[in-house]
Order: structure tokens, then sequence, then C-alpha cells
């Protein structure tokens, strides 16, 4: 019986959701209640989370899947929702905007590199039983970039809200700033329908019964409202349709460099083939081959660079079209620019993508648009050393950032429900959530707040809510896709701005400023720094906690010294606050409040000197040792001198109140024989008899216990 126990153990310790079973068909029903209200909440929120990452909207879905399912069969949290959040989306954004242009094929191969990375350091930091390594990143450093975070959440979904293109440059702050500089091309339905989008929410959360489901509501109702005023408008154009002559110019340049960046990078893709088949038969030519596949490249490196600069003013024009009837071929005016008496369309138009000297032009509001139908394919991530040394940091904050919020909605719905959470277990459940997402075409997962509170709320008992509600994100993606594509861009930025709004909490910075100055620092320092380093937040959340662990240090270098007069309640306090209390000239008690290590055994040597210096005829010094509770080698090494030269000066050192890992470093190594069994008390009181005693009719008793009336003082005679 007991070896059946034991396999059964072994099993539930690699397979974690065994422990769910057996379970009744109440529980089912819970549970498939909890994850389809769970998955009514999640799917426009997904494709919310995913225009936040850069990459196309299905791919939130695609999160909302596979990695749910697994993060809630391997994690020790039974109601905890793995899916896409918006923190995570926008570092996952923040990460790869400068390696590719959103949306395109290299982006999405870097995501799927960048999950796989966040899952394997997730899941090597629990199978190692690291999970404490977060603690190194404290909570106002989280404090601090969870609120720059949301600052660029709600920011950065402007120019969806107000339909102006905005620039991606290495200064995030910079580009928000250009784009304002462009308010007055706001695109008018754009930012009617987002408003509509918003007022729609707030009203509909006002309302009891439909508060839960007030964003998926929303969003049917705009997209029958997009479809029905036909939101978005598309058309062709061509590059010699536009009339102003340095437009032209320029949209031509681009089409250009696009198309010679396409031949150069093609030509490299060629020339690593022949490489392969050269290296082992001629060392000449492959070296030839590699110099030409290295110029290849930087060359279509500079192209892009050019390009990039030049999408960003392309971006920004805006054309009227004359009817062709009326202006023949050039019928693209910019819009301040249209001559007098020719007639328009009506519509602004904007150039959406450059292809083969073939303009595609959008003239209303963005729309989802194709969602493809059916599930993720099977999709092995591309592994290049590159891409891995460039992906690194940054993969290395989201996993530990994620695992931090994972954790910490674990451990607040664990005290609800009474249940035991293994963070170790945790970071294996996440971790095996990102890599098997990263197989079929996830970016970053981590555990959801909103998704959570909702499983909760819903009465999930087990992780089957996940399951149920995994399956439910598979409905949509088999049946439902081609009714989302009139879904306005607008609606899922308002999804995004009021899912963040939580996130900014002044009166936590506050509050943290209040009970640490210093804690308030570090997190208005990581807030300050997040903001002015993104797009590349890791530098946020790294600096902060640099400055946490240099500020900490800095503190226990210099722990207070206390120099203690006994107080007439008969307690010993320091005199720096109670000058009053009576000190003697043969004794100084001295309290040291920190574990004495390599940053603070200096600090403690001067202290002791400089007590003992200003005491001329001192006898004894005694350390009361309570707030000491560890000692490394530099310590013990300054306390091991110490005892050596004040003895040699007539002092004799005194410890009391030391625990018991700190006469353990003692004994090992013979610094206890050297003070002295005699010279070590448990307490400060027994050791000041003593003292007293040892001095005989020089000692007054100073800093004895003051007797209780009628009975005799313990000083010596």
């Amino acid at each position: 019986m007991s070896y059946v126990k034991d396999q059964m153990a072994r099993l539930r310790h690699f397979f974690p959701f065994l422990s769910w079973f057996p379970v009744s068909s109440v529980l089912l029903r819970s549970d498939l209640i909890a994850g389809i209200t769970g998955a009514l909440v999640l799917v426009p929120k997904a494709m919310a989370y995913a225009q936040l990452s850069g990459l196309p909207v299905h791919f939130g879905l695609y999160v909302a899947f596979v990695p749910a399912i697994l993060g809630a069969l391997w994690g020790s949290s039974r109601q905890l929702a793995t899916g896409p959040v918006a923190i995570v989306s926008l570092m996952t954004a923040a990460a790869l905007t400068p390696l590719a242009a959103p949306l395109s094929v290299e982006y999405i191969e870097l995501a799927l590199l960048l999950t796989l990375m966040v899952g394997i350091i997730q899941f090597a930091l629990g199978a190692l039983k690291l999970g404490t390594i977060v603690n190194f990143v404290s909570h106002p450093v989280i404090l601090g970039f969870m609120n720059a975070a949301a600052v660029i959440i709600a920011l950065s979904q402007l120019d969806m809200l107000l339909g102006i293109p905005k620039g991606r440059s290495g200064s995030f702050l910079l580009d928000i700033w250009e784009m304002l500089g462009y308010l007055q091309q706001t695109h008018l339905p754009t930012l009617a329908m987002a408003v509509f989008a918003l007022a729609l929410m707030l009203v509909l959360k006002k309302i009891a019964l439909v508060s839960k489901m007030s964003v998926l509501i929303a969003v049917v109702v705009t997209i029958i409202v997009s479809h029905a005023l036909d939101f978005e408008r598309n058309d062709q154009g061509r590059i010699d349709h536009i009339a102003d002559t340095a437009t032209r110019e320029l949209v031509s340049a681009y089409a250009q460099a696009d198309k010679r960046v396409r031949e150069l990078t093609a030509n490299a893709t060629t020339q690593t083939a022949q490489l392969r088949a050269t290296e082992s038969v001629d060392a000449r030519a492959a070296a030839v081959l590699r110099h030409q596949m290295h110029l290849s490249q930087l060359d279509a490196a500079d192209l892009a660079a050019e390009n990039k600069d030049r999408q960003r003013d392309i971006s920004r024009l805006a054309f009227e079209r004359a009817r062709a009837s009326q202006d023949g071929a050039a019928t693209l005016h910019l819009a301040a620019q249209v001559p007098a008496g020719v007639k328009t369309d009506g519509h602004q138009w904007r150039i959406k993508k450059i292809e083969e000297g073939k303009l595609s032009l959008v003239g209303g509001g963005d729309v989802v648009g194709n969602i493809p139908q059916g599930l993720p394919a099977l999709r092995v991530p591309t592994i290049s050393l590159g891409a891995l040394l460039s992906l690194l940091s940054a993969a290395m904050v989201i996993a530990l950032v994620a695992f931090m919020e994972s954790i910490a909605m674990a451990k607040a719905l664990a005290a609800k429900t009474k249940q035991r959470i293994d963070p170790n277990q945790e970071l294996i459940g996440q971790g095996v959530a990102n890599i098997g997402g990263a197989f079929f075409q996830s970016y970053p997962a981590c555990g959801s707040f909103t998704g959570s509170a909702i499983n909760l709320q819903a009465g999930a008992k087990t992780g089957f809510a996940m399951v149920f509600n995994g399956l439910f994100v598979v409905t949509t993606l088999l049946f439902l896709t081609p009714y989302l594509y009139h879904l306005p861009k607008a609606t899922l930025g308002v999804i995004i701005l009021l899912a963040v709004t939580s996130l900014i909490t002044p009166k936590a910075l506050k509050h943290t400023w209040q009970a640490s100055r210093t804690d308030g620092m570090v997190a208005l320092t990581t807030f300050v720094v997040t903001l002015l380093a993104a797009p590349h937040l890791d530098k946020g959340i790294l600096v902060g906690a640099a400055l946490a662990i240099v500020l900490f240090l800095y503190r226990t270098m210099k722990p207070r010294v206390a120099q203690l007069g006994r107080h007439p309640d008969g307690a010993l306090r320091d005199v720096l606050f109670h000058p009053q209390l009576p000190t003697s000239e043969n004794v100084i008690a001295l309290r040291f409040d920190a574990a004495l290590y390599f940053a603070n055994a200096s600090f403690f040597e001067e202290a002791v000197l400089g007590a003992v210096a200003d005491k001329p005829q001192l006898r004894y010094l005694l350390v009361v040792g309570n707030g000491i509770n560890q000692m490394d080698a530099s310590g013990e090494e300054v306390v091991h001198h110490l005892v050596e030269r004040l003895r040699d000066s007539g002092v004799t050192l005194v410890f009391s109140g030391l625990k018991k890992q700190v006469l353990d470093v003692m004994r090992r190594t013979g610094l206890f024989e050297l003070i002295g069994a005699e010279h070590v008390f448990p307490s400060a009181d027994q050791a000041l008899i003593a003292i007293y005693r040892w001095l005989g009719p020089e000692g007054k008793g100073e800093l004895l216990t003051p007797p209780a009336p009628g009975t005799r003082s313990r000083t010596a005679p």
C-alpha cells in the first residue's frame, strides 16, 4: 500500500493535475461555467493585447489556447488563469521592435523565439528550486515599473484611438511627442468610434446584470456599427497618381529601396546555402562567399534603416483623391494642396502599403480584418546565435516579471481558497506554458489578474476551468473569426486603456514614500527610467533592481551602533536619544543592530575603537549581540583582531545574546576559545553583573538594573 502511495505521489509531482481527481459532476459544472464566463471576457482582451504586442490580433487567441491549458495542468494554483496580459505584451513589443518591423515575418519569428527563451528560463528556475530569486526585485521596483508601464501602455494606444500614425524610433516618448504634432490630422470617425466604445463600456459596467460582459457586448455592438457604417474603407492607387513631385519621389525611393532590400536578402539566403556546400571543399571560395554575404547584409541593413525613416514620413501623409474624370492620372493630392476647382471624393486617404509600384490606400478606420480560421499550426521557432544574444536580457526580465505577476495573483487566490501554493511548481507551470506556446505561435504568457479573478468569482474549483476556457477559444478560432473582421481597432485600444487604469496607483507610490524615503526613491527612479528608456523597458527594471540592492548594501554598511545606558524603567537604552542616562568610565555596553559581514565589518571595528578611545580608563567592553544574526569570515576576522588588540590594551571584550549560528562560526574558527567561555553570556544583564563583580570596588554599578526598594544592590562590594 505504501509503495502505491509513493508511486502516486511521484506521479503527482510530475503531473500536478492528477491531484484534481476524482472530479465530481458538480465540480465539473462549476468549472465549465467559470471557463465559459472567463473566455467571453478573454477573447476580445486577448486580441487587444496582441495588438499591443505588435503581432496580428489572432496571436492573442493563440496565447489564450495552448499556454492557458498547459499553465493550468502544470501549475500549482487551481484558479490561476494563464494567458496574454498587458505588461508582458508591452514588454514583448519593446524587446522586438528594435529588431524587426511589427507584423512582419521576422518579427513573428523573433516573438516565438522569445517565448521559448522565457519558458526555458522559467522552467529552469523552477526545476532548480530558485523561485526565491524574484525576491531580488523588490516591491518598490515592481511598483515603479508597473506604473510607468501602465502610462506607456495608455500612451501607446493614442494612435489607435485618434487614427494618427505613430513613428517607431529609439525613443517612445519622442514618438509620442512627434505624433501629438499631427493632432490636426486626427481621423474623426476613428475618434468617434473610440469615444462611443468607451462610453458604452463605462455605462455597461454600471449595470450589475451585464457588468461582467460589458467588454464583450461593446465588441459586438461596435462590430455591427462598423459594418453598417462601412467604417473600413480601402482602395488601390499607383505611385504615378501622386500629384506632388517631392512626395512622389519619396514614395518611389521607398519602393525602390524596398525592392532592393528584398533582392539583397534573397541573395544573402542563396549565398548562405552556397557557403554550406563550399566550406568543406574550397576554403578560399568560402571566404569570398562569406565576404559577399556580409556585404549584402550590410547593404540591406542600411537601406532598411533609410526606409524606416521614409516610412515614418509617408505614414503621416494625408491625401485627397480627385475624381479621375476631372484630374486624369494624377488623382492623389496632398490634403492641404488640392487645386482650386478640383472636386474630390470627400475622403482622406493614407498610404498603408507600397508594393511593386502599387499603393494600398486606407480612407476609413482601422479594423481587425481577416483572422486566419483554424487552430495554430505546429511551428518550430527559428534559432540563431545573434537573435539569442539580442533577446537574452529581455527574456530574463520578462520571465521574472511574468512570474512575479503570476505568483502575486496565485498567492492572493490561495489566501481566499486556503490552497497551498508552491512557487517553484508555479515557475515550472509557467515555463511549460511558454515552451509549449512557442511551438504553437504564441508570444509570452503569464498569470492574468482579470482572468484569475473571474475564475474565482465564477466558482472555479480546479484547473479544468482553464481547460474549458481554452476549448472555447478553440471554438472561436474554428468558427467565429469571420464575424470579427469589422471589429474596430479603436475598440481594442479602449479595452487596453481601461485594463491598465488599475495599474496606475499614485496612492501606492505615495504610501511607499511615506513608509521609507529610500524605497520611495527606488520606486520613483524605476518609474522615471522606465519612461525615459521606453521602448527598452528592461532597462527600467534592471536599473531599479540594481539601485535597490546598492541602497540596501549602503544601509547595512553603516548600521546602528548604540552605546547603552540603564534607564530608570530597567531597560538598556541608547544614550544618544537619552543623554541623561548614567554611563561608566570602566564599562561600555554597545549594541550592534545588524548582521556582521564584509560590508560593515570595518564600520563595526571603527565603532568599537572609537568608543574605547573616548574612555581612557575602560576595562570592559560589552557587545550586546542580540541583533547579530549572521557572521561571515570578514566579521569573524575583525572580531578576532579586536579581541587581541583590546586585550593588549587592558580591555576585555565580552559578548551577550549571541545567536546559535554566530556561536557556531566562533567555535569552528577558534574565536570562541580566544574570547573565553567565561566572557560569553546569554543576556546583557548577566554579563553586566559578572563585569561589575570582576571590577570589584572600582565598579559602581551604573549599568546594572536598579534594585527594587528594600533590596540590596547587585553591585560588587
